[in-house]
């Protein structure tokens, strides 16, 4: 028996006698494939089921669940002889449901074929999913697979917690895509197994630029600023943007930061250059947007939800960043008819957000030839094929259809790739990220002007790279 929904409340994690209650959240970060915010309560009732499937953990009492071995990877559900492997996979699948359907089936298919191995995958939050990962490894506690982004895989990389993966892509190596094995390969090996890529972009309710009597759907930054004030009459925000700390800034500063021009590090990734007049230009753009009500009333703090946020509920006109979950969710709030996809916005140069997302081998992992064997086969085409399909991300293996094709929204999403940065792939950079928001959140909060915050911000950076130098 897989998971059940429960009448326990949202966000305890707590064992009384022979039960277990997990919640689950589903807020995509640096993944990106839909930001809905819906809290379920799963309840595990060991003795009903012979073997443990798939899991869904809170991103609360870290150390509580590396604690509840009946609950966690830390129980070995495997039988004598069998390996056990344990992955910790992310909301790639936007509907709880649905994740959990598709993750249960992969444990079976895969138990089918290789019944001396115990996969557990384990559903874990975007939110504070660094800070666990870091703490996972360090306590030698967790997952022996972990989804990752190509700067995710750097920074354990470079703090020595994952092992290379090139044993498991020899054979297969010319069926992935080089730009995404490419951003994964450090030191000439590479730590990274491509499951998928995404792709961001923007979106538009139409129907309230219509309302305002702007006629041309703006795309480039003097022009949202243009629309701004006539948008606001209405009680309308121009543009969404999401300050909350849970937010990943690959989706929401970083973008507009590569769009002035500008870079979260130098060149040579031995300094940052987020201070730079190019850094300022884009941080001063949302402040200027904010004068003219252009943004959110809460945007230094709101948590990226779109069903139940400005995007879904008609107070905000655009967003900058948005996957294809995303669309689809807005579409249904507001309207097929209303929604617009194009490519992405432009400041001095046009750019989005785009990464593959890979499964990382952690130092965790003690029987490398099993872990091997799954990531493999959750690389495959015809595993990976369906993750696409069921997730709306796209193929990182040329040896996979878009599922997409022929479908005018997707293709929009499929463009958008041609722009597509997969972040800063340095060391630090998650780091350097915490160490940056707050600083945002000042400035949009009217404590410090674009370039206080900048260089407030730096002065921090540097003493991180420093310190880690």
């Amino acid at each position: 028996m897989g998971a059940s929904t429960g009448a326990y409340p949202s966000h305890d994690l707590f064992m009384p006698g022979w039960m277990c209650a997990l919640t689950t959240w589903t807020d995509v970060a640096s993944f990106g494939v839909g930001r809905y915010v819906s809290p379920i309560t799963l309840t595990f009732k060991p003795e009903e089921y012979v073997r443990k499937k798939v899991l869904a953990v809170p991103a609360v009492a870290v150390a509580s669940l590396f604690a509840m071995t009946a609950c966690s990877g830390g129980d070995s559900g495997a039988s004598e002889g069998q390996s056990q492997v344990t992955v910790w996979m992310y909301p790639v699948i936007a509907d709880e449901d649905a994740s959990l359907e598709y993750w249960n089936g992969v444990e079976d298919d895969f138990e089918a074929e290789n019944s001396d191995i115990d996969l557990v995958v384990e559903l874990q939050p975007w939110d504070n999913r660094d800070e666990k990962i870091a703490t996972a490894i360090a306590s030698g506690t967790g997952p022996d697979l972990v989804l990752l982004t190509a700067d995710q895989a750097l920074n354990y990389y470079s703090t020595g917690g994952l092992k290379p993966v090139d044993e498991v892509l020899a054979a297969d190596i010319d069926a992935f895509y080089p730009a995404v094995l490419d951003s994964v390969k450090y030191d000439g090996e590479l730590y990274g197994v491509p499951l998928y890529q995404t792709s961001t972009t923007a979106v538009y309710n139409k129907a309230l630029f219509d309302a305002a009597g702007i006629e041309e759907l703006p795309t480039t930054w003097d022009e949202v600023l243009a629309a701004a004030p006539a948008l606001a009459e209405n009680g309308v925000a121009v543009m969404d943007y999401s300050g909350s700390p849970n937010m990943t800034l690959n989706l929401s500063f970083y973008p507009l930061l590569w769009q002035a021009g500008g870079a979260v590090f130098t060149e040579d990734g031995t300094d940052v250059a987020f201070d730079s007049p190019e850094g300022v230009a884009a941080l001063q753009f949302l402040l200027d947007l904010q004068a003219l009500g252009g943004l959110p009333a809460d945007a230094a703090v709101k948590a990226n939800d779109i069903e139940a946020g400005p995007l879904g509920t008609g107070t905000a006109a655009m967003g900058y960043s948005a996957v294809k979950a995303d669309v689809e969710l807005m579409q249904a709030a507001v309207g097929e008819e209303n929604v617009v996809v194009e490519l992405p916005l432009t400041g001095e140069e046009q750019v989005s957000f785009g990464t593959p997302g890979v499964l990382g081998l952690t130092t965790i992992n003690e029987e490398p030839e099993a872990a091997y064997t799954v990531a493999e086969y959750l690389s495959s085409p015809e595993v990976a094929g369906a993750l696409q399909i069921a997730s709306g991300t796209y193929p990182a293996r040329t040896d996979i259809a878009s599922a997409d094709e022929g479908d005018e929204l997707a293709t929009k999403f499929v463009e958008a790739l041609e722009f597509a940065k997969p972040g800063e792939v340095e060391p630090n950079a998650r780091q350097i990220m915490a160490a940056l928001i707050p600083h945002l959140q000042a400035a949009l909060q009217g404590q410090k002007t674009a370039e206080q915050a900048l260089d407030d911000a730096a002065v921090e950076a540097r003493d991180l790279i420093a310190r880690a130098g």
